[in-house]
């Protein structure tokens, strides 16, 4: 049965203090997240993603895409993303039907008839974990340790990008003129990768050895993308 209270953090107080800050910037609309959002999806044909933020007694859902509208906070005790903040590592449910997460109540579950979820958690630079960027689907279906590979690298990209947001919010000295320099070095690889992610699902049902083969290539040269746009980030910072 589940648990009315889901398990806390150990720090709970300190990581509450380091998630401030990102409830204030996700509060404003940000073109270039919901951008990483949507290709999150996509990447994974999902119909949802979502950057959720584990707040004292709710989750924060501002920056999704395929959530119903005003499904913006829901009770912390409802989304598994309060339970799967607990660990440093990948949380998946395949078939929530048949492997339900036992420490949340299944109301939110069952009202967004969820039969998957897949997250990573959004750290600090201090290693509190504020939240989690995670894809759900209404179907059971797998998820190999590629998919988690690929989940952990675009959770540190959203991280990287939030930190950004804070610095230019925060920070005189990074004015929005570097804000939009940075958005116009990264569109060519932001584009790119909306590019890749289509050719990705190029066949997706075919299983020949060329097929197979392409959509290979296809995550490695996504993987290649997904590494420049980081090294983009990174020298913005």
């Amino acid at each position: 049965m589940a648990s009315a209270y889901p398990l806390r953090p150990a720090d709970e107080t300190h990581r509450l203090e380091a998630l401030r800050p990102y409830q204030l910037i996700t509060a404003i609309s940000d073109p270039l997240l919901d951008e990483v959002i949507r290709l999150t999806a996509s990447l994974f044909s999902a119909p949802i993603a979502i950057v959720a933020l584990v707040e004292k007694t709710t989750v924060q859902f501002r920056l999704n895409v395929g959530l119903p509208e005003k499904t913006e906070r829901e009770p912390r005790d409802e989304s598994i993303c309060s339970a799967a903040i607990l660990s440093d590592k990948t949380t998946v449910y395949e078939n929530l039907l048949e492997n339900p997460c036992e420490l949340v109540q299944p109301a939110l579950i069952e009202r967004l008839n969820l039969q998957f979820y897949a997250g990573h958690p959004l750290c600090t630079p201090n290693g509190q974990a504020v939240g989690m960027l995670c894809v759900l689907d209404h179907q059971p279906r797998p998820f190999g340790e590629e998919d988690r590979l690929l989940l952990a690298r675009l959770a540190n990209l959203v991280m990287q990008m939030l930190n950004l947001r804070l610095e230019a919010t925060y920070n005189p000295v990074f004015s929005s003129s570097q804000w939009g320099q940075l958005y116009d070095r990264i569109e060519h690889s932001m584009n790119r990768l909306a590019t890749l992610t289509a050719l990705a699902k190029w066949e997706q049902n075919t299983d020949t050895p060329g097929a197979v083969s392409y959509r290979e290539s296809t995550r490695d040269e996504i993987g290649r993308v997904l590494d420049a746009l980081q090294a983009q980030i990174t020298n913005a910072a």
